[in-house]
């Protein structure tokens, strides 16, 4: 399964999210598109944690909102 998020994280940023995003087990791959105006979060993973990603970004400080 693969969820697209909007986040406000930078470049800067990024290794800091990928620590709290490698606590998942169910993530199988990371990337980010920060040339994208909505600072794109792709995740790959086995099982939907959409909202548990988007409660710990969002809860350390970073905007993060699925993409529909």
């Amino acid at each position: 399964m693969i969820t697209i998020f909007k986040t406000d994280i930078s470049e800067e940023q990024e290794s800091r999210v990928r620590q709290f995003l490698e606590l998942f087990k169910e993530i199988l791959k990371i990337d980010f598109d920060f040339e994208d105006c909505d600072n794109i979060l792709r995740i790959e993973t086995k099982d939907n944690i959409t909202l548990h990603v988007e409660i710990v970004l969002n809860s350390n400080g970073y905007f993060c909102k699925e993409l529909l």
